[in-house]
């Protein structure tokens, strides 16, 4: 394998435990870089911005510093097309309400029944304003979205298209840059949740063109913190959230309410250092950008490995059902997988894999929507191993040993 596997943990002191995460999508352990980055701002910036001593000069430019880095992390075309907020839930919000003003009632909205309610319940708020909410429904037999069903959705009243990179519950990639072209030729805007994919993938969002993408940096090796990419001609023309006298052409703190979390903002920046050093010990050269693009070359192959495993002991038994694409291999499906196992308990599942200290999860993982519409309540939710490329091969043979044996129970 490409990676040097030493050095990614070593980047991880959390690791260092009994315990062996494998529950990422829910939260992803946080980088070394990131936690001194804290330290850092605290002890040498902690003052509010937009003073004219050297301080609050300074504790600006790291503020900078960090939201220049995340925008790398996007391949955004300007640094403040970046909006900072707590969580991708809270940024999709703040989303739809600065954009209510643009739905007049009678226009459409369309939804997907994959998401994670994040994406979803913002956009059914706006059926108080006479907005239609449609449903883009999935093949019940793969799972997945298909353009031919979004055509049949899609009317001149369409405005938005709000979809999931991955389902955090499936862990299938969607084709963002094909379905945004289809949208667009519709003359309808796109809002993609991308947390589920980020930790596993390189973003574009300038080679996608989509208008407004949102992730979470908690799940990609950050701090609890998130950033929303907005198009920078769709942010001016969207309505402050912050005081009156912060304009339009105020971007995007007219977008953050309060200010955003200046420390967090700083330290998220150390994400993409790490995968720029990751591309380097790949032997990428040039920009910071083509670094890290390097990185998640190596990062999907480490994940591959894994998922593979993970896939093919469960597609040998003949009591689970995998939920989502089956075969690791595929290009398509990052290393979240769901499944039920017939006539057990997923709760109980988990609670006995917590005796091996194995952290995986159960439930919806607030894909209620799917959860419900897949019927996985009969089996108190599904099971979710959700990997990363911090995980390795022997962390992966003993949650396997141990799923045998709790399976045998």
């Amino acid at each position: 394998m490409a990676l040097d596997m030493n050095y990614v943990r070593n980047q991880f002191p959390s690791l260092k435990n009994e315990w062996a995460f494998m529950d990422n999508a829910g939260g992803s352990q946080i980088l070394k870089g990131c936690v001194d980055n804290i330290n850092t701002y605290y002890y040498s910036n902690n003052v509010q911005l937009g003073g004219s001593y050297d301080a609050s000069k300074a504790a600006a430019n790291a503020f900078g510093e960090g939201r220049k880095k995340i925008a790398t992390l996007f391949n955004a075309a300007h640094t403040n097309e970046i909006v900072f907020g707590p969580s991708t839930t809270v940024l999709l919000q703040f989303l739809s309400k600065s954009m209510a003003s643009q739905f007049k009632a009678g226009d459409e909205v369309i939804v997907t029944i994959t998401d994670h309610e994040s994406n979803i319940g913002p956009w059914v708020w706006l059926e108080e304003r006479g907005v239609i909410i449609k449903f883009w429904p999935m093949n019940e037999e793969t799972y997945e979205l298909e353009l031919d069903t979004l055509d049949a959705l899609m009317t001149e009243k369409t405005k938005l298209v709000a979809f999931t990179h991955v389902s955090n519950l499936l862990g299938t990639i969607n084709n963002v840059k094909e379905i945004t072209a289809f949208v667009h030729a519709r003359d309808a805007l796109v809002c993609v949740d991308a947390v589920a994919y980020a930790p596993h993938r390189a973003i574009d969002v300038l080679d996608w063109n989509v208008d407004f993408y949102a992730l979470s940096l908690y799940k990609t090796y950050g701090p609890h913190h998130a950033a929303l990419y907005c198009r920078h001609d769709h942010l001016q023309e969207l309505d402050g959230l912050y005081h009156y006298f912060y304009g339009k052409d105020k971007v995007p703190a007219k977008m953050e309410p309060g200010n955003a979390n200046y420390e967090l903002s700083f330290a998220s920046g150390a994400i993409v250092d790490y995968l720029v050093t990751l591309g380097e010990q790949a032997g990428a050269t040039g920009s910071n950008r083509k670094k890290l693009e390097a990185a998640f070359v190596d990062i999907e192959e480490q994940e591959t490995i894994l998922c593979k495993l993970v896939l093919n002991y469960l597609q040998k038994r003949n009591d689970c059902r995998i939920l989502g694409i089956k075969d690791g291999s595929d290009p398509r499906k990052v290393p979240t997988i769901a499944f039920t196992v017939h006539n057990k308990d997923s709760e109980q599942i988990c609670l006995s894999m917590d005796k091996h200290k194995i952290a995986i999860r159960f439930g919806d993982f607030h894909a209620r929507r799917l959860s419900d519409h897949l019927v996985l309540n009969k089996n108190n939710g599904a099971v979710r191993i959700s990997l990363t490329h911090y995980n390795t091969v022997e962390e992966v043979a003993k949650l396997l040993a141990s799923l045998d044996k709790v399976l045998a129970e």
